[in-house]
């Protein structure tokens, strides 16, 4: 077990900016950094019991069935995190709608189950989710918070600039996704080339 494997999802290999995985709900949840919180450790929470009980289970799957085993294993924990969220916190849950069941075929879940569960031990592969999942949920709220910021004058509901402050709607609708996400990954390329230039 090596404690790369937790900090790599961080920032290195983080699923959003590194890999570009995981885009759907990236794009349409991260209205506020609130729902991106929310998105992220709830897709943390599968990742982790997933990527666990594959790793558990990888010595009995046949190769041929692997994926729609994955899938199985995926949609039991999506449907336990479903019905936890729908009990504790019903007004986030109905705020993710339809995003919480989609979580089953998020490729991020999926491409770790193919790529490092199925290959590696119960904590190594418990730790990757980890990593992977707290990497998918700042992202999330990263940028959850500046369509917030921007769109409304605020951060998780509080308000943080002034009642002169005009919020620029955009932002919180669909093109505000795609133009956050954009400014957000030029400026992660160009602090990784500028670290990667200095370290040749």
């Amino acid at each position: 077990m090596n404690i790369k494997h937790l900090t790599n999802g961080l920032v290195k290999e983080n699923p959003i900016f590194f890999q570009l995985l995981g885009m759907c709900p990236t794009l349409a949840v991260t209205t506020s950094a609130q729902n991106g919180l929310g998105m992220g450790l709830a897709t943390t929470a599968v990742l982790v019991g997933s990527n666990a009980m594959i790793s558990l289970l990888k010595s009995i799957i046949p190769n041929k069935i692997r994926i729609p085993a994955f899938i199985v294993v995926i949609a039991s924990f999506v449907t336990i995190v479903g019905m936890v969220m729908e009990g504790y916190v019903p007004a986030l849950f109905k705020s993710l709608g339809l995003f919480i069941p989609l979580i089953v075929v998020n490729c991020i879940i999926l491409a770790r189950a193919e790529s490092f569960a199925f290959k590696n031990g119960v904590g190594a592969s418990a730790l990757d989710g980890i990593g992977m999942g707290l990497g998918f949920t700042w992202a999330l709220v990263l940028l959850g918070a500046i369509r917030e910021l921007i769109g409304s004058g605020q951060i998780f509901g509080i308000t943080v600039l002034g009642a002169a402050y005009k919020p620029a709607i955009v932002m919180i609708l669909p093109p505000g996704g795609f133009l956050t996400l954009g400014l957000v990954l030029a400026v992660y390329n160009v602090i990784k080339n500028k670290k990667a230039a200095a370290g040749q």
